[in-house]
């Protein structure tokens, strides 16, 4: 007999079924033995009686999270007996033959619960059974929805999807790499990508004119409350477009988002306000407002847009910096003081960043797609013609074969998905997340390699000496 999930035995009442899944609740009332069985599709309550001995006794034995294969009879649960809050309410099984699977120890926590009345450290250690709670199962289910959404709609757009490497090269790009060892070149890394910003940009140089990429990006940053080493944003990237048409679009997107996947939701105003930098700071003290007018509603969202950021700040140093990404386009009007580069401190970029409810959740720009203005931005923050060239001589030389004007956005998804699923932080809407620090106590990473792969890869661990001083040695008494 083939198994049918739980939530397709509505259709097969008088009918003897296979379900399997986990035991939830197990309960008692006289002889009889109610099962509460537990698959991806729900729940179904199986009954037991001793009419049928094997697996009454095996019933007897059975503690929670037990994983069984249980046939039986669908049928009719008694008027009485229904339960309106599960799926399958009006049905029960009556339990013929059960197998045990898998037998299951006492869990460390209860997975009946939220969760949240319990340590984060516990939890990540034990993801693969905290996993198990019907809200994050629920919160991976929509996140895999938004997903999808997201690819039927920029299909037809005209966007394809391309792969980036996750091996790329070291440049500044505003964070920490994390940093991969060479085995066959000793002495050189790769990194991983804090984002793929320069590979999109190529894709724009090799004529793939609509782009995006469900994108994996990694920064070795230090510990934040709501930040994670690696984290999935949405890269898109366009040729032949404006600042307006990178906007639009995506503004469309997640209108749609909003309205087919989380209908319960309502978008305070469309199109989404647009406010400058300039004016996000003299009227809220910072530059990703939340617009909302009722910050009691859960399901009120408030998008903006913020706009007209200065291309360059001061660092501590006394030297410029990038604000968001060396890669973008001043705005039309400050290219000639980028080349010259003079009033640095009045240039405005083509930078646009997309807020919800007081939280930025993606941002982008029009690029700088001819070899001069790109090296002009790393003359500004102090690059010689040398560093120039060693850490974005690819980029230059790329654009130098005819590169079209182009420009992007990359939301960062798991921030959009808590926003939408009313969660506290990022990691209740990603399968196996990090700790704030950056550990996974699950797996027990970062964690010490051996010996052999340190000597394969040509690397020595020297450790720290110690600054203490050396103890006295206690004079003898006379």
């Amino acid at each position: 007999m083939k198994r049918i999930l739980i939530n397709e035995t509505l259709n097969h009442i008088g009918k003897s079924v296979k379900i399997s899944g986990w035991a939830g609740i197990i309960r008692s009332h006289g002889k009889i033995i109610f099962i509460d069985l537990r698959d991806k599709s729900g729940f179904m309550q199986v009954v037991v009686t001793p009419s049928n001995e094997t697996a009454y006794n095996l019933a007897k034995e059975t503690r929670p999270e037990w994983v069984l294969e249980i046939t039986g009879k669908i049928s009719q649960r008694p008027e009485k007996m229904i339960n309106p809050k599960i799926a399958t309410g009006k049905v029960e099984m009556q339990a013929e033959n059960i197998t045990v699977l898998a037998k299951a120890k006492t869990l460390p926590f209860s997975i009946e619960e939220s969760g949240m009345e319990i340590g984060e450290e516990i939890r990540m250690k034990y993801r693969y059974l905290d996993l198990r709670r019907d809200r994050l199962k629920k919160n991976l289910e929509i996140r895999y929805k938004v997903f999808q959404h997201i690819r039927n709609f920029l299909e037809k757009e005209g966007f394809i999807e391309v792969e980036t490497p996750i091996l790329t090269k070291s440049t500044p790009e505003g964070a920490r790499d994390f940093i991969v060892p060479s085995r066959k070149e000793p002495g050189s890394f790769y990194a991983l990508p804090q984002s793929p910003q320069q590979y999109k940009q190529l894709l724009q140089v090799a004529g793939i004119e609509k782009y995006f990429q469900i994108a994996r990006c990694f920064r070795d940053e230090d510990p934040r409350g709501d930040r994670q080493a690696e984290f999935t944003q949405l890269d898109m990237e366009m040729s032949f477009v404006e600042q307006e048409d990178v906007m639009e679009i995506t503004e469309r997107l997640f209108i749609d988002i909003v309205k087919k996947l989380f209908p319960e939701k309502q978008i305070q105003e469309i199109p989404f306000p647009r406010i400058s930098y300039k004016e996000a700071m003299e009227k809220y003290g910072l530059d990703r407002p939340d617009l909302r007018k009722n910050k009691d509603d859960k399901n009120l969202l408030a998008f903006c847009w913020v706009i007209d950021f200065p291309f360059f700040e001061k660092t501590d140093n006394g030297g410029w910096t990038f604000t968001h990404n060396p890669f973008s386009s001043p705005n039309p009007e400050f290219i000639n003081d980028l080349l010259a580069k003079k009033n640095i401190d009045k240039i405005l970029t083509t930078q646009y960043d997309i807020v919800l409810n007081g939280w930025e959740i993606g941002g982008g720009s029009i690029r700088n797609h001819k070899p001069e203005a790109l090296e002009a931005v790393f003359e500004i923050m102090g690059f010689e013609k040398e560093r120039i060239k060693k850490n974005f001589g690819h980029m230059l030389e790329a654009f130098e074969f005819g590169a079209p004007p182009h420009g992007g956005i990359a939301p960062g998804m798991d921030r959009f998905l808590s926003l939408m699923l009313n969660e506290p932080n990022i990691r209740e809407v990603i399968a196996f997340p990090k700790t704030g620090d950056n550990r996974d106590l699950m797996m027990n990473a970062p964690s010490v390699i051996s010996g052999e792969q340190l000597k394969e890869l040509k690397l020595e661990i020297t450790k720290k000496k110690s600054l203490a001083k050396p103890k006295r040695k206690a004079k003898a008494k006379k």
